[in-house]
């Protein structure tokens, strides 16, 4: 199973809702085209699903994990110029389903921030490439996603309790997915690169033990070279499929 061709990219996003499992997820893949959106003016908000507890290298204390992965993913966003950052309470790292919850959850979120444009992880395992991407939280929150994206958001009639509270249906007319099998939509992310290196090195608990400008160079090298792009340059690639 895999994507079917990207769609046309939308000339006319105002707003974007980036919606992950953990910190530095959304940084891994995407802080170079989510830095390259915000210079063009497009609003961008991050939704979290989990605080990352079960992440880390070294002998941090559990129970402080979660506040201190919050605050290296508050801090990234900021690197790239995202301004509202949200996390969901009640799911753990390494436990996530596409649960009804967090379905609903999702759902407000995206009838509270109204985006044109959700930029997510692939509900589609990539099997050469089993580790990362295809992380079964990675893989929950982007069949969640889409399960809030349609039919839920746009039908009145879904978790009615988000009517109550005033939160009116909203359709989402374009998916942009991360980390999925063949991507087949590149973005050219060579100037936005510094920022995106800069992104990750404040996620210190993920990141300190790494060459991380060496990992991120040769991969996405690698991207930019199987998308076409000349050498030297540097991309992210993405499925982007249209909800119409």
């Amino acid at each position: 199973m895999t994507f079917p061709p990207s769609a046309p990219v939308l000339s006319d996003v105002h707003r974007v809702l980036a919606v992950f499992a953990h910190p530095d997820d959304v940084d891994f893949g995407s802080a170079g085209t989510v830095a390259a959106w915000i210079k063009a003016g497009i609003e961008v908000t991050y939704l979290i699903a989990t605080r990352g507890d079960a992440g880390g290298f070294d002998d941090t204390p559990r129970d402080q994990m979660p506040l201190l992965r919050e605050k290296e993913q508050r801090a990234a966003a900021a690197v790239v110029g995202v301004e509202h950052v949200e996390f969901l309470d009640g799911y753990a790292d390494g436990t996530v389903t596409p649960s009804l919850a967090l379905r609903r959850d999702i759902t407000a979120a995206i009838r509270r921030w109204r985006p044109d444009r959700v930029l997510t992880s692939s509900p589609l395992r990539r099997w050469e490439r089993i580790a990362g991407p295809s992380h079964p939280d990675h893989l929950a929150v982007g069949e969640a996603t889409t399960c809030a994206i349609y039919p839920d958001a746009r039908n009145p009639f879904a978790h009615p309790e988000l009517m109550r509270e005033g939160l009116q249906p909203w359709v989402v007319r374009e998916i942009w997915y991360s980390g999925g099998p063949d991507p087949d939509h590149v973005v050219d992310v060579t100037q936005e690169y510094p920022r995106k290196l800069a992104a990750l090195r404040e996620h210190v608990s993920q990141t300190a033990h790494l060459d991380l400008d060496g990992v991120l160079r040769a991969r996405m090298a690698a991207t930019a070279e199987a998308g076409g792009l000349p050498p030297g340059r540097l991309a992210e690639a993405y499925t982007v499929l249209s909800t119409s």
